[in-house]
């Protein structure tokens, strides 16, 4: 009758287990690549050069539009034509008095081009507005 002599002594575990941290790692790894694409800018722009260095933006207070050679006019990286851009940007304006917009034109697009892009804007009273240049290289 020695039962309770037989059992074997529990242990203690001195490794680490690592799996959760693995699993851990390799989500975050995921996250990262899947919104990494995101943050860029997807709207392959020449953007004009200018000799002054540029201010630094808040880019979590500013929108942005962007229009190209063809005229194709994205705003904040979505597709819109003028009269949605106009719609959109007035309501952002009522949500927002002191909402600011930067317009990143392509450098080959013409001039009355932009300025009808800046009619848009003058229409849905935003008069925060800046222009995206590149420094200049020499």
């Amino acid at each position: 009758m020695r039962r309770y002599s037989q059992r074997t002594n529990l242990t203690t575990l001195s490794e680490i287990n690592i799996t959760p941290l693995l699993d851990l790692a390799f989500v975050l790894l995921i996250i990262f690549i899947i919104t990494t694409p995101l943050l860029e800018n997807s709207v392959n722009l020449a953007i004009p050069s200018s000799a002054a260095a540029n201010a630094p933006v808040d880019s979590s207070k500013v929108q942005t539009v962007s229009i190209d050679r063809l005229s194709a006019i994205k705003f904040n990286n979505e597709p819109v034509d003028e009269e949605t851009l106009g719609v959109r940007l007035t309501a952002l304006r009522a949500a927002n008095p002191d909402v600011a917009v930067v317009i990143r034109p392509d450098r080959e697009l013409p001039v009355q081009k932009l300025v009808a892009l800046m009619d848009v804007l003058q229409r849905a009273q935003i008069t925060r507005i800046g222009l995206a240049t590149k420094t200049e290289t020499r």
